[in-house]
């Protein structure tokens, strides 16, 4: 009953960090934060970790460890749930626009727009309907209450902190050598479905829009660069499992018998007294008598130079680790122009299984083969170097940059050097929009614009994400062969068709090199443990 409520919670701490990783461009466009800023409030969860864990690990062991547990547990969850706070005291989100309502059926405005006809129209609209003049350059600026998330994400790590620690302890204490190791591979294993769930609910509420109710979606789609879907709601349900998974370790009691019978439970208890130096009683042990041993029990560890070594590797292996499941949904949206809702369901549903099968054959290789630790450890060498070269297709795998005019080439399809000094260019000279002011429209002749404002687009026709523009000069001034009309639709142009077979590819590689890796989790884990 431990090990199935110890898996609940390892469920579910998986499903609040697997959240929180699929929801970070949500996060990222809502509060319109660099990735920079996005990676430090990803970074706060282990900032929390560091905060408590050697402590936690060390006088934790010391008392009701079911207990402290269900505590730290609730702390994760409360961490969670305030994650969606910042939601609730913001108002409503309003994504960057630089087209105004239209003067009449034909005809479109842009705000930002220095050509004189344009803004003596629309002054004389406003100053007809007595109302005070809205441009889209005006901007509200970057929200703070991102610092909130960052704090509240902190909290959640203080939490999850003891859980690991203490509960992978008990099992060692309480089950036999020889089952050990499969109870800590069957809780491992339960908790790869969290990141499965965790996705899957990334990639659900990334197809809601973050203001339910409150958007015309006909106005805006799900690849849009600006979308933003419901990344709070995921954050409720998440902290809410959290909640429920932290009850039952109230009801455990502090000792449970040893796996194996009576006689090597009270064997087994008679050395871990010896070992503690004082006899089986019910006592509290004295926080001062323990605090008197964590200095030396600290310099011990510092001075053990396998150990060193080993923690250095660790950290290598886990930066790089991090990197690939913070970014891979980011970089799919970016690189392939997925949206974010398919990246993250497609993260979930071929990396996930790939690692969960890596790390049972993991496993069995060790049961197979009897590895020593050394054996283990070279075990874990060989599966790091097969997965790094397998990400290594990666680079291989990649699509060609999108064409924007100004950005990633000249609007003549050229290379450019300078981004601001290309934007603004002879043809659309009459655009005072802010060049930080996405909505990029495709022109018949294959080129992204960063907005119809940028391709001096003049009329416009239909509404919403239906919305052509015609006469655009900066269209008319390099045209592509065969094209005539010099128009423009919302959105960016697509991707070669090849794009397509790579964002396949990449799939397959991915879960493959991910497989490689898992195939050392186990022997690198026995390494740390031992």
């Amino acid at each position: 009953m431990f090990l199935v409520a110890l898996s609940f919670i390892y469920f579910s701490k998986t499903l609040c960090a697997s959240y929180m990783k699929s929801s970070i461009t949500q996060i990222e466009r809502r509060f319109e934060i660099p990735s920079s800023v996005i990676r430090v409030i990803d970074g706060s969860f282990e900032m929390g970790n560091l905060l408590v864990l050697p402590l936690v690990r060390y006088f934790g062991a010391k008392f009701h460890r079911p207990k402290i547990i269900g505590a730290a547990c609730m702390l994760m969850s409360i961490g969670t749930l305030l994650t969606a706070l910042p939601h609730f005291l913001m108002g409503h989100y309003k994504y960057e626009t630089t087209i105004s309502a239209s003067i009449n059926s034909s005809t479109v405005s842009f705000p930002c727009s220095q050509d004189p006809g344009q803004l003596t129209e629309l002054q004389a609209q406003q100053q007809s309907s007595n109302t005070k003049p809205k441009t889209g350059c005006e901007h509200d600026g970057v929200s703070l209450m991102w610092v909130a998330v960052l704090l509240e994400n902190m909290l959640r790590g203080v939490g999850e902190a003891t859980i690991s620690p203490l509960g992978i302890s008990l099992i060692d204490d309480l089950a036999s050598p020889e089952n050990s190791a499969f109870y800590i591979g069957c809780l491992y294993t339960i908790a790869l479905i969290g990141p499965l769930f965790g996705f899957t609910l990334g990639a659900f509420c990334a197809r809601l829009y973050v203001d339910i109710r409150f958007v015309d979606l006909e106005s805006i789609a799900m690849k849009d660069s600006r979308w933003v879907g419901t990344w709070w709601l995921g954050f409720i349900i998440a902290g809410g499992i959290s909640l429920v998974s932290a009850f039952p370790f109230f009801f455990i009691p502090k000792t449970l018998p040893k796996e194996g019978g009576p006689e090597k439970d009270s064997r087994v208890t008679a050395e871990q007294n010896l070992l503690q130096g004082n006899q089986q009683t019910d006592e509290q042990p004295k926080i001062i008598d323990i605090a008197k041993e964590f200095l030396p029990s600290l310099k011990r560890l510092l001075t053990n130079k396998i150990y060193i070594l080993d923690l250095i590797a660790n950290i290598i292996m886990f930066n790089g680790v991090i990197i690939l499941i913070t970014y891979t949904s980011k970089y799919l949206e970016q690189q392939f122009g997925e949206s974010a809702s398919k990246a993250n369901f497609l993260i979930g549903v071929t990396s996930m299984p790939a690692v969960s099968l890596g790390i049972f054959f993991s496993g069995l290789i060790m049961k197979k083969f009897k590895r020593d630790l050394l054996g283990a450890a070279k075990v874990g060498l060989g599966t790091a170097v097969l997965g790094c070269l397998c990400i290594l297709s990666y680079f291989a795998l990649a699509c060609k940059n999108a064409e924007i005019a100004g950005l990633t080439v000249s609007y003549a399809g050229t290379g450019i050097s300078d981004l601001e000094s290309r934007v603004s260019v002879a043809c659309n000279s009459g655009c005072g929009s802010p060049v930080n002011q996405w909505e990029p429209v495709c022109g018949d002749n294959g080129m992204t614009y960063i907005s119809p404002c940028f391709a001096d687009c003049n009329i416009s026709r239909g509404s919403g994400r239906n919305t052509t523009f015609h006469a655009c000069r900066c269209i008319e001034a390099f045209p592509k062969s065969g094209s005539g009309n010099f128009s423009a639709v919302l959105g960016q142009c697509p991707r070669e068709e090849k794009c397509s077979r790579m964002f396949i590819y990449f799939l397959v590689f991915q879960s493959l090199s991910f497989f490689i890796l898992s195939l050392g989790s186990m022997p690198i884990f026995i390494v740390n443990l031992k």
